[in-house]
């Protein structure tokens, strides 16, 4: 018995050993992080007129005064802490709420791709034109300019997701015909080459 008892107790300090062992790794990569570089802060993104999930103002609607059937002007769009090494974004604008043709497509509203990577915003009210001046490409379901938010007065808000995209390249896309070919054209070229990713929402239906 008091040998066993020995064997056990002279035991103790190799099993210690090989505890920390095995918690040193841990312990080590913990330190690093904490003495190495600080992560990066997220890309964010705003749009002027309305706080991130409340009411998208008529202003920026199909229903403003004077605007053309499915048309609208677009409001101010900013974005910030850029992914090092952007090269082009691309901005997604769709109304989650709708089911295009029974399938998970929904709503393009707004898409435009190859923003230069020194461009952080783009002003109010962007003109019609499938290109534009800096290079970029536009197109929604109403054609080459913004779509804006025109669900319904008599059914509920609708959610407008506005998504913007910091990619490593330049994509080699070009307006189709149809929008929605276009914007999945846009999304299969993007695919590998996503930096980073910021989105603002809002919400909106027809005043009654």
């Amino acid at each position: 018995m008091t040998r066993l008892h020995c064997c056990v107790v002279s035991a103790l300090p190799l099993l210690m050993m090989v505890s920390l062992a095995a918690q040193a790794p841990g312990q080590r990569g913990g330190a690093g992080q904490r003495g190495g570089a600080p992560a990066a802060p997220p890309m964010t993104l705003t749009v002027s007129g309305f706080p991130d999930g409340g009411q998208i103002p008529v202003k920026f609607s199909q229903a403003a005064e004077g605007a053309a059937p499915g048309e609208g002007t677009s409001p101010a769009i900013s974005w910030s802490n850029v992914p090092a090494g952007a090269q082009s974004f691309v901005l997604n604008m769709h109304d989650m709420d709708v089911a295009r043709n029974k399938t998970t497509d929904d709503q393009a509203h707004w898409v435009v791709w190859n923003i230069p990577a020194a461009t952080t915003s783009l002003a109010e009210g962007v003109a019609k034109g499938s290109q534009r001046p800096d290079g970029s490409y536009q197109i929604s379901a109403t054609g080459a300019m913004y779509r804006g938010p025109g669900a319904p007065a008599n059914g509920p808000h609708h959610h407008y997701m506005f998504e913007i995209y910091a990619l490593d390249t330049k994509l080699d896309v070009t307006p189709a015909a149809d929008a929605f070919e276009t914007r999945a054209n846009v999304m299969k070229a993007m695919q590998g080459h996503v930096l980073g990713k910021a989105v603002y929402g809002g919400l909106f239906k027809r005043p009654q």
